[in-house]
């Protein structure tokens, strides 16, 4: 080797050294960065005519697992469909109350046996009777608040969808864009692992609606598709559709045609529906299964809550003075029933001065045209009786015999069962979830202790490299002074 290869040389390790502490500078910037894999210089010793002339840089790696990236997908889509679930539940939880605390729905069904057995003790008393009425608003208005809720939580699952499925289409079309970019250029260049980066990133944005895989193709292209095998992306994106709903009735189902379900070029995918494309996770899965199962489930129990207390109170052995078949105290508006129920009970006009009703009545019957003899408990006592009474039930998943106040106590333990079961999903998912999380970025991440050790390597190498080159020109320098 000549001195003036020597010198080549030294200058070929100055320039891979340089490149290194740029990649290394690079790696520790984005240590903190989302989707961010370390990177490394791929070098090969350069010859030159068959003869070694240093070093030369023949690209950049990436220290991607990706069987375990695609693992950690999979428990992406798994835990956002638990959290969803499960914060959502704790919403409805919370708001319906229970029997332990006393709160909510119980709250108010128990105020009303508390004020109906008070006044059944003092039937002369007029603020016993108006404590009566205040109650039974107190559950007529718990009932509108959690139907109302319900509707609200259905109309928001369904507006989400709507806006996930444009995020995921989003999505799609960026690594659709990226494989085209990826194709007309040096695959293992910086710029290409910074796209390929990006890719990532918008396969995780999926991957937390809908759990998806990806198949390699020519060129550092990727096809994207589901676990049950409906392509998303093959070649160009393909467009999840989706009709969000303007005006959400609590009548809306799937099944009767008035929501909309998922599909792709004509493939269902609707979570829960019986298409073989039907996607099993993921945020997708969480807002099917609330607005079409869950919610829906809440609201059927809390009609016929409406409906146990309506007929109840509505029994004409109870009641002399009304027409036989008429409804007592809580009255359906439209005296339709089913669907919305819980909705639509109010106060009969009857008892309610608001309404140009005299809460005597209580005492004296709905249909009595004036006041009776104050002491006059019966009717009272059979409505309080009728209140207190365990009647069968087997409807919307509540069953057993119950009062009015421990059928309201089951529904908000069956309320809680739910939320309990989604936490326990959601702290098991979590765990393997943050584990994953932690082992790929062990393997894929930036360690910026190993990356600070690789610098005074590199400071080493440049300073050696730039030590050759000093000796080899001051032996040239010797020659050149002979």
């Amino acid at each position: 080797m000549t001195l003036s290869s020597a010198i080549n040389s030294a200058k070929s390790g100055l320039q891979i050294t340089s490149l290194r502490a740029d990649i290394a500078a690079t790696n520790v910037a984005n240590a903190s960065t989302p989707g961010y894999v370390s990177r490394a210089l791929v070098v090969s010793e350069r010859r030159v005519g068959g003869t070694a002339g240093g070093v030369e840089a023949i690209g950049i790696s990436r220290s991607q697992n990706y069987a375990l990236t695609a693992e950690r997908r999979n428990l992406t889509s798994d835990y956002a469909q638990a959290d969803m679930l499960t914060s959502t539940w704790k919403t409805l939880s919370a708001q319906i109350g229970n029997s332990s605390e006393g709160t909510g729905l119980f709250k108010a069904f128990s105020g009303l046996e508390s004020t109906l057995s008070d006044l059944a003790l003092s039937p002369e008393s007029s603020s016993n009777a108006a404590a009566v009425l205040s109650s039974a608003k107190s559950v007529v208005q718990e009932l509108h608040n959690l139907s109302q809720m319900v509707d609200s939580l259905r109309s928001e699952a369904d507006h989400e969808i709507s806006n996930g499925v444009d995020i995921v289409n989003s999505a799609l079309k960026t690594i659709q864009n990226i494989n085209g970019r990826l194709s007309s250029m040096d695959r293992t260049s910086s710029q290409a692992a910074g796209l390929i980066d990006e890719r990532n990133r918008a396969l995780d944005t999926i991957s937390e609606y809908m759990p998806v895989q990806t198949v390699d193709r020519q060129y550092g292209a990727i096809d994207v598709v589901t676990p049950e095998g409906v392509f998303l992306l093959a070649g160009t994106a393909r467009k999840i559709e989706f009709s969000p709903t303007s005006a959400f009735g609590q009548g809306d189902t799937l099944a009767n045609g008035t929501l909309s379900g998922m599909s792709v070029d004509g493939i269902s995918i609707t979570p829960g529906s019986s298409s073989y494309g039907a996607v099993s996770s993921g945020v997708f899965g969480a807002l099917f299964t609330l607005r079409d199962q869950d919610l829906p489930a809440v609201g059927a129990q809390l009609d016929a809550l409406a409906g146990d207390l309506i007929t109840r109170f509505s029994d004409d052995a109870l009641d002399p003075t009304k027409t036989p078949g008429e409804q007592g105290i809580f009255v359906d508006s439209t005296g339709a029933g089913g669907v919305g129920l819980a909705s639509r009970i109010s106060i009969n006009a009857a008892i309610d001065p608001d309404k140009g009703g005299g809460t005597w009545r209580l005492r004296d019957g709905i249909g009595a045209t004036a006041p009776g003899p104050t002491g006059n408990a019966t009717i009272l006592n059979g409505l309080l009786g009728a209140f207190k009474s365990a009647n069968p039930i087997n409807d919307s998943g509540i069953q057993g015999s119950f009062s009015s106040v421990e059928m309201v106590a089951q529904f908000a333990s069956l309320a809680g069962q739910s939320r309990v079961q989604n936490e326990t999903v959601l702290s098991s998912t979590s765990s393997q979830h943050a584990m994953l999380l932690q082992a790929e970025q062990a393997q894929n991440g930036v360690d910026v202790d190993t990356q600070m050790q690789d610098l005074l390597l590199i400071e080493q190498a440049y300073a050696a490299n730039a030590r050759v080159i000093e000796i080899a020109s001051q032996m040239i320098q010797r020659l050149m002074d002979i």
